[in-house]
């Protein structure tokens, strides 16, 4: 075998010019929270910094974590986005910003996040896509459960599943992937020590997520992951480079999958292989360019698809060359084949494929497979050709036409010119029809020519030395052609078949991309199937365990009895049922199951019989092997849209559920105890009235109206928080602004709430503050609510007046932050859990310490937010404060 001096792999270049012009990615792959990727991306910004780049943190999320922000130092910072949504004002990473600033690297945290709506982009990879593409170096973090391959792994080992995905190519597109690892144990002790979580939220995480078991799964998939990526690393490398292979860097194994009834076997030795070596597996079908296969390598390739192979198909005429350039291109180490059944002739030469990749195999290590004991039979796939005759016929047409052709330039062109006419036509005999018919109207052209044209004419004799070289000339030419041509024709009619197929399913592809219901999809996938199969289609569903027919093309297709039994049969056994199977095929129509990991989600049916009617094919014939393979990709296709559209309903019908149930348990709950307490008092307080005027002192008589009147006070205050969340949640709230003084709205709401509260509220006001563009009754309103939570939970254990009245500090500020104004209520109470820090500002949510539910409706801080975000403010929570205890609200405005 002569080997041929290596190229570089025009993929891998063609890879390496796509990169040209677009910025860098870099990724900070960690396998939990914690293990430090933020910390360290800024830690190299920083040291890239000092070397004279210019680096910009667009967003980097802190959590927090003192040392983590404290790395931020001296980077320069991009100002957030502000998008409102639902009248609420939230803070992105400002896309456009970056694109203006041009920094030459770019810091974006978390790769995986879910902008907010009304982004350009709904996830965050694809802000990294549109700033590579305008030629910014990016880098950016992500941790490994976030991978879209990983995630139902993930899912099976800690339980959780990670809603927020990057597509595996991002990672694979990234030119470079740093690992930042720590042990598990490690990672748990920070955890333990406060440095990724606060404690009581650490503790919860070490019952859940944080198992140690969790963290080891989690750190192998990120330790193969990132040595997978080095491996394509090294790969790509020397396939651009044009350097031959293997390079010992890993194992890896290549599965040859021949068109013989051995290939199945030997997918499986090979994924046993794999799996002794831990090595990842390739399978690798090299077909001729004649498409003379001996047997369908279909099943064995989705066998090896299935059993987690990457699976490549390649057409050569040299198949050893080809097994062994993909192998070297590949870095495979170990090939894996059948012994096959050659001819005798290539046994007796020692010309089997096993003997030519042992003699050019020196590199690698061979697994030759013996030959199976029983060969199990398999139908050769029939191709549908034009009936015999039509060819034979072609054979005295195209030779009379050469001929004509002839007559008329006699005399125009030299009788020896005149013989590639009769060429031409032996062409397109061969490619038309074949070699045989080729052969047959080589010889008659031939005699024509001689007896027509040559030298003596109207014999067959031939005349000279001159034409005796002509005439073997012409023969040499016309045999050659025949055989060569008619391999050609196969060759085009076999990539005329693939190519169709290929454009089907990108097609379709498109197709299942579109938004829409999961009956969109199922006309969709009926409507390719008719195109495809070239007859009627339709896509049943599982209803009640039994197959209702949900989409049909034409819509008048509809399965007769005897064909449903087929296709309850197919549903209830998952496999193949009807016309031209092995079960019940005396059926009109063919069923083939549609497969997901959750066993078979519908039946795609095929009316094959009436299709041999309408399309000139015997019935029950099966689709040849192009069509059929092209079928079964499709169905694959199908199977993975229609079950992430289930999943979407499903997750849809759940969220709606939780959703309103968890908003009735709310309303009731509050209901049951603020509109109760209150009915209740006044309701004693009336009854006691009621008693005889010498029963009661006139003291007790003030005493009882008093608490009617403050009950009915409280209650018309519930009634009007309930009104101003419905006005709030319907966008109704529209500010009046003026200029506002904001130490002066902070001094008078504290006087008002210390003068209610019998208490002293401390006040710190900066000078030289810039009024602010707001309305005053709206932010009187914040300031009111959020003072009278400081007071209720400020003291020691307690929510009454009494207690609070016992101690507790709370105080007031005003000042500049930045560009911000900031107005900020702060108490010292037992504080908020960190993990409730968000909810609190959700109607009705009240925060629970052990069985003690606090006083108040839940909706006094979702009133503060939502009128907050209506003046174009943020309001957030901070807690603990100091020494473990205390809350801070802050709103935040801009002037």
């Amino acid at each position: 075998m002569v080997t041929e001096p290596q190229r570089p792999d025009p993929d891998a270049l063609l890879a390496v010019a796509a990169r040209e012009g677009r910025g860098r990615l870099k990724v900070f792959l960690g396998a939990a929270p914690g293990v430090g990727k933020t910390y360290e991306m800024l830690r190299e910004g920083q040291q890239l910094r000092a070397a004279g780049a210019d680096v910009v943190v667009g967003l980097v999320e802190t959590h927090g974590r003192g040392d983590t922000a404290a790395q931020i130092g001296a980077l320069a910072v991009l100002p957030r986005a502000r998008l409102s949504y639902r009248g609420q004002q939230l803070e992105e990473f400002d896309l456009d910003a970056a694109l203006r600033r041009r920094p030459q690297v770019l810091l974006l945290d978390e790769l995986a996040h879910t902008n907010a709506p009304g982004s350009r982009h709904p996830k965050r990879w694809q802000d990294v896509e549109e700033l590579r593409a305008a030629g910014i170096e990016v880098w950016t973090t992500v941790n490994v459960q976030h991978l879209a391959s990983l995630s139902d792994k993930v899912a099976r080992i800690t339980g959780v599943w990670v809603q927020e995905t990057v597509p595996d190519r991002v990672l694979a597109e990234a030119d470079a992937v740093e690992l930042v690892d720590i042990p598990p144990g490690e990672l748990l002790e920070r955890l333990r020590q406060g440095k990724v979580y606060r404690p009581d939220q650490a503790d919860r995480a070490l019952k859940g997520f944080f198992r140690e078991g969790n963290l080891a799964a989690l750190r192998e998939m990120a330790l193969r992951r990132t040595a997978e990526r080095a491996d394509a690393d090294v790969t790509g490398y020397m396939r651009s480079n044009a350097i031959a292979g293997p390079w010992p860097s890993g194992e890896r194994v290549l599965a040859l999958v021949g068109a013989d009834p051995a290939a199945e076997e030997v997918v499986r030795q090979a994924r046993r292989v794999a799996d002794a070596l831990r090595a990842p597996l390739l399978a690798l079908h090299v077909e001729r360019p004649d498409g003379r296969d001996a047997a369908d390598p279909a099943p064995a390739l989705r066998l090896a698809e299935s059993l987690g192979a990457e699976v490549e198909t390649t057409v050569a005429r040299d198949v050893p060359r080809a097994i062994l350039d993909h192998a070297r291109a590949r870095n495979c180490s170990h090939i894996v084949i059948g012994r096959g059944r050659p001819s005798l002739w290539r046994r007796l030469s020692g010309r089997t494929l096993a003997g030519e990749l042992l003699r050019g195999a020196g590199d690698f290590t061979l697994h030759v497979l013996p030959g199976l004991a029983v060969v199990p039979p398999r139908a050769r796939p029939e191709r549908p050709p034009l009936p015999g005759w039509v060819g034979w016929a072609a054979v005295p047409v195209l030779v009379a036409g050469a001929t004509a052709i002839g007559l008329l330039l006699d005399e125009v062109v030299p009788e020896g010119a005149l013989g590639m006419i009769y060429l031409a036509a032996v062409v397109a005999l061969a490619a038309w029809f074949g070699a045989l018919r080729a052969a047959v109207g080589a010889v008659l052209c031939f005699a024509a020519w001689n007896f027509l044209f040559l030298s003596p004419r109207y014999t067959l004799a031939i005349g000279g030395p001159q034409d005796v070289v002509g005439v073997a000339v012409f023969g040499v030419v016309a045999l050659l052609l025949t055989g060569t041509t008619g391999s050609l024709g196969r060759s085009v009619s076999t990539a005329r078949a693939r190519l169709f197929g290929l454009r089907r399913l990108v097609e379709f592809a498109r197709r299942l991309a579109a938004p829409g219901s999961t009956g969109d999809l199922l006309v969709a996938v009926a409507q390719e199937a008719e195109r495809v199969a070239g007859c009627p289609a339709g896509v049943l569903m599982p209803l009640d365990g039994e197959p209702v027919l949900r989409a049909a093309v034409p819509l008048d297709a509809e399965p007769d009895a005897d064909s449903m039994a087929a296709a309850r049969w197919a549903l209830r056994n998952g496999r193949q049922a009807g016309a031209g199977t092995g079960s019940l095929p005396s059926a009109a129509w063919q069923f083939r199951p549609i497969r997901t990991a959750r066993g078979t989600v519908g039946l795609l049916g095929l009316r094959m019989r009436e299709a041999a009617e309408g399309h000139g094919q015997a019935g029950n014939r099966p689709l040849d092997g192009e069509r059929d393979r092209t079928l079964d990709a499709l169905i694959d296709q199908a199977a993975v849209a229609i079950e992430r559209s289930q999943l979407m309903e499903e997750r849809a019908r759940d969220d709606a559920r939780a959703e309103t149930e968890a908003l009735r348990t709310a309303l009731l709950a509050s209901l049951g105890h603020d509109l109760r307490t209150p009915l209740t008092s006044i309701r004693g307080a009336l009854e006691t009235l009621r008693l005889p005027g010498a029963a009661l002192s006139d003291a007790v008589r003030e005493d009882l109206l008093s608490t009617a009147e403050e009950e009915t006070l409280r209650l018309n205050r519930y009634l009007s928080n309930i009104l101003d969340i419905v006005r709030i949640e319907g966008g109704q709230v529209t500010p009046k602004r003026v200029p506002v003084d904001a130490g002066e709205a902070m001094r008078t709401a504290v006087e008002r709430a210390s003068r209610a509260a019998g208490r002293t509220v401390r006040l710190e006001v900066a000078e030289g503050l810039p009024p602010l563009q707001l309305d005053p009754i709206l932010l009187d309103q914040i300031l009111a609510n959020l003072l009278d939570n400081a007071l209720k939970f400020s003291a020691p254990g307690g929510t009454g007046a009494a207690e609070a009245a016992s101690g507790g500090d709370v105080t007031a500020i005003v000042r500049r932050e930045g560009a911000n104004l900031v107005l900020a209520v702060e108490d010292d109470g037992p504080g908020i859990p960190p993990e409730q820090l968000e909810q609190i500002f959700d109607p009705f949510f009240r925060v629970r310490r052990g069985d003690k539910a606090p006083a108040g409706s839940g909706l006094g801080l979702a009133i503060c937010r939502g009128l907050a975000q209506a003046m174009g403010g943020r309001i957030t929570a901070e807690s603990p404060v100091r020494d473990g205890r205390g809350t801070r609200m802050v709103v935040r405005f801009a002037p």
